[in-house]
């Protein structure tokens, strides 16, 4: 994994009353915390700051945090005891992801040595709480997390915090594309994409679908011949689409939308984009295999012009980053209802991401019965099994909801050699009948997205950092409480919208 580019600013209060001895040794100490975080592996740089003494400073620190695009996120923690009305101005006017750290320098105390230098070096039990009450009185959203920096429980959440806060980033200046609009008639892939751009920052934009046709067609020759190359080399080609075979044509039409839509996103500084079976213009195959190949690079994506689904997948590639496991555009299809056993079978016509395979994908090229264009090439194969998360983001009308559910990935029963897309097969938390009644109960969509690569803290501290609701079906969810918790929900977001 290459050296992080963005930074989390660590920052340490306290105040001049203590003298400068004591605050050299604040200093010190605040360091070597910074310094453990630092050489935890995060997908971020820990940057320690100096000690701030006053509100004039603290404030400037929080408004050189807003303006540096490198930084993502400030980490707070109150070494000795830091006044916090000093803070009121600084963190009103913070706008990054804030972590309070309460922690202290050393894990255990040295009992016998304990005298009041000491105790009034080491006050952030109760300099964190003072803190802490600031921080509720001016409204700041934030993540607490307690314990010594040392501890792989402190820096698994901390980095669950950074990878939120590295999609929460990514959003703010993302540029989504939509070939077209979104399939006729559909309800949950319409939405208000201005809200939308208000709350998460991406902006979303839609092109004529010719628009690309000009550029697919247009398609250096030579850039064909590279990325045909790389299927025979990456995935198991069917005989009849290599070189040679009487579908061979049909693949490199495949490559040359794949080199067209690298090229447009590239140009026009695309991070996600949307297709439409219903809108394909001069396109002659529906993108099938270009799609998946740009989700496995980090591509947001949404298919039938669903632009939500094509943010939320893009965060979670964000997040997700340089983790184990993998984050795909999906859909529940069917279910399997044994008593008992029930299943549920993922998929889509076309765009499942590989970064969620199991083995080599196998690149093939079938009928597709909607569309109305030539037989698509595309990859299948089978999802990983292990845990995972589906989750989507459906627009309310007041508001947006993230609806989460967690899952564990599983082989299918039987093999499904009729089956021509790939596909994930899962078994929901807590059991199916409660994960789809609460899931249908929440009005949540039914595009989503499936990753191995977070889980639902990640997503816990992206909603928060964005101000979007989310709710969570798990291990321990039931579905009265469920339903009980999203009529919370409705009182708490209409209450906290205002006028």
């Amino acid at each position: 994994m290459s050296e992080p580019t963005q930074t989390v600013w660590f920052l340490t209060g306290s105040q001049p009353l203590y003298g400068e001895e004591t605050l050299r040794q604040v200093a010190e100490q605040s360091q070597r915390v910074a310094e453990t975080l630092a050489g935890a592996g995060l997908p971020v740089r820990i940057e320690w700051r100096p000690v701030l003494l006053t509100a004039d400073s603290i404030r400037r620190a929080m408004i050189d945090a807003n303006s540096d695009d490198s930084v993502v996120g400030v980490i707070t923690w109150m070494h000795t005891f830091s006044p916090a009305k000093m803070w009121i101005a600084g963190l009103s006017a913070l706008d990054k992801p804030l972590l309070h750290l309460h922690t202290q320098a050393d894990a255990p105390l040295p009992w016998s040595t304990i005298d009041m230098d000491f105790m009034n070096l080491n006050q952030a039990a109760h300099g964190d709480r003072e803190y802490a009450h600031v921080n509720v009185r001016v409204g700041v959203a934030r993540k607490t997390v307690a314990g010594h920096a040392s501890d792989p429980a402190v820096v698994s959440r901390v980095e669950d915090w950074t990878r939120a806060a590295l999609a929460r980033a990514d959003l703010r200046s993302l540029k989504l594309v939509r070939f077209g609009d979104n399939m006729r008639d559909v309800a949950v892939t319409e939405g208000d994409k201005v809200e939308a751009q208000i709350v998460l920052g991406a902006s979303i934009n839609t092109y004529g679908v010719n628009d690309l046709v000009e550029v697919v067609d247009g398609a250096d020759e030579s850039a064909v011949d590279v990325l045909v190359a790389e299927y025979e080399d990456s995935f198991t080609v069917d005989p009849v689409l290599r070189r040679g075979g009487e579908r061979h044509e049909s693949l490199r039409y495949a490559a040359r939308i794949e080199a067209g839509l690298r090229q447009f996103l590239t140009e026009g500084g695309y991070g996600a984009f949307t297709t439409n079976f219903e809108d394909l213009g001069g396109l002659r195959q529906l993108p099938g295999l270009a799609v998946q190949r740009l989700m496995a690079d980090g591509y947001g994506f949404g298919g039938e012009g669903d632009w939500k689904t094509a943010l939320l997948l893009r965060a979670l590639k964000t997040a997700g980053r340089g983790r184990p496991g993998g984050t795909s555009f999906m859909e529940d299809y069917t279910y399997h209802l044994e008593p008992g056993k029930e299943l549920i079978l993922g998929a889509h016509m076309l765009e499942v991401c590989p970064s969620i395979a199991v083995g080599k994908p196998s690149c093939e090229i079938h009928p597709l019965g909607i569309g109305g264009r030539e037989d698509p090439v595309r990859l299948v194969f089978d999802a990983a099994p292990g845990p995972a998360v589906v989750a989507g983001l459906a627009d309310l009308g007041d508001r947006l909801r993230i609806v989460a559910n967690e899952i564990d990935v599983v082989d299918p029963p039987e093999p499904l050699p009729k089956l021509p897309v790939a596909r994930a097969v899962w078994s929901p938390r807590p059991d199916w009948r409660t994960s789809v009644e609460s899931w249908l109960t929440a009005g949540a969509p039914h595009h989503t997205v499936l990753s191995s690569a977070v889980d639902s803290e990640v997503l816990y501290d992206l909603a928060n950092q964005l101000g979007v609701e989310l709710v969570v079906i798990g291990a321990d969810t039931t579905a009265r409480g469920f339903e009980k918790e999203l009529r919370w929900n409705a009182a708490y977001h209409r209450l906290a919208r205002g006028l």
